[in-house]
């Protein structure tokens, strides 16, 4: 089943809070996920990891690096479970 640009983004926020332990509601479209969020490599990995079992998606290592905001997550997302 296809999920929404905002379950998606209501997804990601809640891997993202128990991963780093940043706050859900700060968890944005516009946030990068190294500058606003302060998000290591490491981390991202297993949120990306989360993500993919979560929502049923693969995002190729050499992608991850395109997804800089919350958002672009999000797009990304939004079009492989298309």
């Amino acid at each position: 089943m296809a999920h929404t640009e905002d379950e998606i983004l209501a997804g990601l926020a809640e891997i993202v809070n128990e991963e780093t332990g940043v706050e859900v509601a700060d968890v944005q479209a516009d946030k990068s996920f190294t500058d606003d969020l302060d998000i290591d490599s490491i981390s991202m990995m297993t949120i990306v990891v989360n993500a993919e079992e979560k929502f049923e998606v693969r995002i190729p290592d050499e992608e991850v690096k395109n997804l800089v905001t919350v958002g672009d997550a999000v797009k990304y997302i939004a079009g492989a479970q298309a």
